[in-house]
């Protein structure tokens, strides 16, 4: 099993730039990948990604870099772009990448138009790679900062996910290693839609007691999700799943809730600002449940307030006329 002494992270976000930092805090040589060769060269020569992370110094050990071919050369990849762009930075990755190598999604989302997951994404445009998920409760201030941070590592080879687990770890970031890969991608996906439900909550000015029942009723839909494609009870009670959904549906640092926020607040929805997956992710996570017989009533409410099909009060509306029924 390789020691996995070299990482390479490609994506220089704000996400990116705090996992590299986590991997030279544990000792391993990384290589930071960005697009932009002038963004990669002032992170160089200030040691500091100002665009993403101001603030915050690089590790010692990180090295940026805007060759793709030196990131690709590493002993395992972390995959640090957004979900829709996994399937195009998977095929620039795939002719660099030596046979075997761990490349690692940490995206949180579904492909639209294909409802693909982040590793059936790499699997299909990276075939020689072994796809793996991190995933899990984590700000990239908080982490990058080097605040006491645990995440879920997954792949299907257990023994490989707790490898690469051990080798990431230190002692302000814990990796707890699986193999129920699903699982993960699936709390990750489903619970940024439901932040956007507890930021337009939160937006309409709807009370704790909403915002509280909003996230239980949002976690039964996620459960009823998970085990229709398969996922372990243990996970999506886990870290990836519901520790994931408190962190993320808690407040405006989360990048969903506050896009959630403002679209409960105006009416309108967001446009430009800060990626939120869960906008991206709505429709795909919706058309899967429907194709399993899955009951998700508040994605599905996001969904059309973000497809303009309903308004924000119009959703609210519909969410609380819905049968009294026992809770399940």
């Amino acid at each position: 099993m390789s020691a996995f002494d070299r990482i390479g992270v490609v994506g220089a976000g704000a996400w990116g730039t705090a996992l590299a930092n986590v991997a030279a805090r544990a000792g391993r040589a990384v290589k930071l990948w960005g697009r932009d060769p002038a963004q990669v060269a002032e992170m160089a020569a200030r040691r500091e990604n100002a665009r993403g992370l101001p603030g915050i110094a690089l590790e010692a050990g990180v090295t940026p870099t805007a060759d793709l071919r030196e990131a690709a050369a590493c002993d395992a990849v972390l995959l640090v772009v957004p979900a829709q762009v996994c399937r195009a930075v998977s095929g620039e990755l795939a002719p660099l990448l030596a046979a075997g190598t761990p490349l690692v999604s940490c995206a949180k989302g579904i492909e639209r138009g294909t409802a693909a997951f982040m590793t059936d994404v790499i699997r299909a445009a990276a075939p020689a790679a072994r796809p793996m998920v991190l995933s899990g409760p984590s700000f990239a201030d908080d982490v990058a900062r080097g605040l006491p941070t645990a995440v879920t590592l997954a792949g299907e080879d257990a023994a490989l996910a707790e490898a690469l687990a051990a080798a990431l770890g230190s002692s302000t970031f814990r990796l707890y290693h699986s193999s129920d890969v699903r699982g993960v991608e699936i709390g990750g996906a489903a619970k940024n839609v439901l932040a956007i439900a507890a930021g337009i909550v939160a937006g309409r000015r709807l009370g704790a007691s909403a915002g509280a029942a909003l996230t239980a009723r949002g976690f039964a839909e996620l459960q009823r999700f998970g085990r229709a494609f398969g996922a372990r009870a243990d996970t999506l009670t886990g870290l990836s799943g519901l520790g994931d959904l408190i962190l993320t549906a808690g407040g405006p640092q989360s990048r969903n809730f506050a896009f959630g926020l403002a679209l409960g607040q105006t009416g309108e929805v967001p446009q430009g600002g800060k990626l939120a997956e869960g906008a991206f992710t709505a429709s795909a996570l919706v058309a899967m449940a429907a194709g399993r017989g899955v009951e998700m009533p508040v994605c599905a409410a996001v969904d059309a307030v973000l497809s303009g099909r309903l308004s924000v009060d119009g959703a609210i509306e519909a969410l609380m006329a819905r049968p009294q029924r026992a809770e399940a």
